[in-house]
């Protein structure tokens, strides 16, 4: 029926809602680790995982060319997993990867800073300090996270249909209340609708993940979308032979699209350090 998108606080008790409400809509719930896992068996180098996953990266990792290829495998990840359908996946801005897709439900889990103190300081038994400390790291690189990648607010409500108190409304009554939305708001007509969105956005990005890491080929900030039957590619590069590879590689890798190049051709264009 749906893709249910989710972020969450620190201690807001996002994983326990999302596992529980996969649960009881039989949905297949991909977590956290299950997203880390498929960006390194995609290829992305496990030490360097670190630097971006979920956080705000230091100045030079925001600049390195490794930062695109984490986004690249990021949103295949995501994309692979939301093509399967009737699943609930939590964190790394799939919310936004997949902002649009019409049966997409995106829900955030806040609480009050206080109980999700309570809530740190009995699950690790920190002190009162400790707690805080991690709720400031966690929310301060979550924002970051976000503005980086996808330069928008995670906090920012316009970017979901519910935002969820779980101080305020227990586990239970949140799992029953999302539930009872995702089955009353999402359509058969959204759901086709949503899931082909979500298969041509998939099969672009693997088309970006070729060009980007099997041919090496030198585009800067390279994306391709799916209109109706057309794959445009864009993204800056400093040579038209480039353009072309990428033209050719691409009506090779999609038999069934036009192919049309948005591709901007600068003379030294330099962007990574």
């Amino acid at each position: 029926m749906a893709v249910i998108a989710i972020s969450r606080q620190v201690a807001a008790l996002g994983d326990e809602v999302a596992d529980a409400l996969a649960k009881k809509l039989g949905y297949t719930f991909i977590g956290r680790k299950d997203i880390e896992k498929r960006i390194v068996d995609l290829g992305f180098p496990a030490e360097k995982l670190e630097r971006y996953d979920e956080r705000r990266p230091g100045f030079f990792a925001s600049l390195a060319k490794d930062r695109d290829g984490y986004l690249n495998y990021m949103r295949a990840a995501i994309l692979e997993a939301a093509s399967r359908g009737n699943c609930v996946l939590i964190g790394r801005g799939t919310f936004v990867v997949l902002e649009n897709v019409p049966n997409l439900i995106a829900v955030r889990f806040v609480s009050d800073d206080a109980v999700r103190v309570r809530r740190l300081m009995n699950e690790f038994n920190w002190t009162e300090k400790q707690a805080l400390q991690r709720i400031n790291e966690s929310d301060a690189n979550r924002l970051g996270f976000h503005q980086n990648f996808f330069n928008i607010e995670n906090e920012n409500p316009v970017h979901y249909q519910l935002t969820v108190n779980t101080a305020r409304v227990s586990l239970e009554n949140t799992v029953s209340m999302i539930a009872g939305y995702v089955q009353n708001a999402v359509t058969d007509e959204m759901e086709t609708a949503g899931m082909k969105q979500i298969n041509d956005m998939y099969q672009a990005q693997l088309l970006v993940n070729e060009l980007f890491f099997n041919q090496k080929l030198n585009i800067n900030f390279l994306h391709a979308r799916i209109q109706d039957d057309v794959l445009v590619l864009q993204g800056v590069t400093d040579s038209s032979a480039t353009v072309e590879k990428a033209l050719s590689v691409a009506s090779s890798f999609v038999k069934d699209k036009q192919i049309r190049s948005d591709i901007s051709i600068v003379q030294n264009f330099k962007p990574y350090v």
